[in-house]
């Protein structure tokens, strides 16, 4: 295990001993939860509905589904699992880490190719990407998160995955790919529809991907095992899938799932 993910396995420990804590004292309760950066805007406004409701506390651990997994595997202490991709919820559930009864999928996103919103360039599909003119493009690394590898299948798609393999820039999730891209550090970059939402100011969307060209983008959710707030965890998930939950996330940009 690398230090950075046993720094991110004491801090959670830390929060979820200080939730015990708090509860023990008569405060609020608590639940936490891991899930795919994408979803931070939406889960942030669904976690304060939430809170209301419940009446119980939502702490968000939000990054790239894979490396989420492996600190859920490394004892993170977390109560529900919100991955980008069904291959990371399906290992998790071989390994037995979630409740199986609880795993279902409750959204859909879609795969979008931005470039900087002031860029001259004339970039205007992933063909356009072998061109000479585009030098440098940010993808997640596809070896810790859904987001790369949908990248990687859509260049394969495309038939340019030889001419632009020199120019790929790895970053560690889809925030991140945005930023570079939002700040110009890059030509282009490959992200999710909703994340392209978020910055609208700073990046546009020139193409995107065709469902046909990738897996489909589907978000599964479960109560991971062993948690102490089985409860707590299965309502937050109860919320997610309801209207109100539904209506959050597709006020973001995500979609149902057909």
């Amino acid at each position: 295990m690398t230090m950075e993910r046993v720094l991110v396995t004491l801090i959670l420990c830390c929060l979820a001993f200080g939730s015990m804590s708090a509860v023990s004292a008569g405060q609020e309760k608590a639940v936490t939860v891991s899930a795919a950066i994408s979803l931070k805007n939406a889960f942030e406004e669904i976690g304060k509905l939430y809170e209301a409701k419940q009446g119980a506390k939502v702490t968000f651990n939000f990054g790239a589904s894979g490396d989420l997994m492996k600190q859920i595997v490394a004892g993170a202490p977390v109560d529900v699992f919100a991955a980008a991709a069904q291959k990371d919820m399906d290992e998790a559930n071989k390994q037995s880490f979630i409740v199986s009864s609880t795993h279902t999928a409750f959204t859909a996103n879609s795969v979008v190719l931005i470039v900087p919103a002031g860029s001259k360039t004339s970039l205007n599909s992933f063909e356009g990407l072998s061109t000479a003119n585009i030098k440098r493009i940010a993808i997640v690394n596809p070896k810790t998160s859904p987001a790369g590898r949908y990248a990687e299948e859509v260049f394969h798609y495309y038939k340019v995955s030889q001419a632009i393999k020199d120019k790929l820039v790895f970053t560690e999730n889809v925030r991140q790919a945005l930023d570079y891209v939002a700040r110009g550090e890059v030509d282009a970059g490959i992200v999710y529809v909703t994340d392209a939402a978020a910055r609208t100011r700073e990046a546009k969307i020139v193409a995107t991907a065709p469902e046909a060209s990738h897996k489909p983008v589907i978000y599964p959710v479960a109560v991971v095992k062993g948690t102490k707030n089985e409860t707590l965890a299965k309502a937050f998930i109860s919320l997610v899938l309801s209207p109100e939950g539904q209506k959050i996330l597709q006020k973001y940009g995500f979609k149902p799932v057909k």
